[in-house]
């Protein structure tokens, strides 16, 4: 049998507050945002693979402790993920589809060959918030 000892907190130690999730603190950001970037984060928090990747993390999220503020740097991000990120085929179309949608540009619509039933429903999703719906439900999760 082993014994854990216990390190009683000094009286009047206020208990350590959990960091809020990244995935929150995007979500409050983007309230005050239009209507591309909340379909953007949403459609990236939804599919979480590439944002759960430290180096797409680093280069498309900014967090400023300073002001508390986290915020998604989309010109940052365009300008350097295909020389700086090393993508599959997929993550490469959503990440293009998913800033056409943010920060919109021209994107050949050929992306979405590669990007898989379940990106591609995201993605739809996206596009169907972008366009004013809040309540699409598009095909089936796999």
């Amino acid at each position: 049998m082993q014994h854990r000892t216990t390190v009683p907190e000094p009286a009047g130690t206020p208990p350590l507050a959990e960091a809020p999730l990244l995935s929150d603190q995007l979500i409050e950001w983007v309230r005050g945002r239009d209507i591309g970037e909340q379909a953007a984060v949403a459609a990236l928090l939804e599919e979480g693979d590439v944002l759960a990747r430290g180096d797409v993390r680093d280069l498309l999220v900014v967090e400023n402790e300073a002001e508390a503020v986290v915020f998604c740097d989309w010109p940052r991000f365009e300008a350097q993920y295909r020389c700086s990120l090393v993508l599959d085929e997929g993550e490469d179309a959503f990440l293009t589809l998913i800033l056409a949608t943010a920060f919109p540009r021209l994107v050949p619509l050929w992306k979405v060959e590669v990007l898989g039933d379940r990106r591609l429903v995201i993605v739809l999703r996206a596009l169907a918030r972008l366009a004013g719906s809040h309540s699409v439900a598009v095909g089936c999760r796999s």
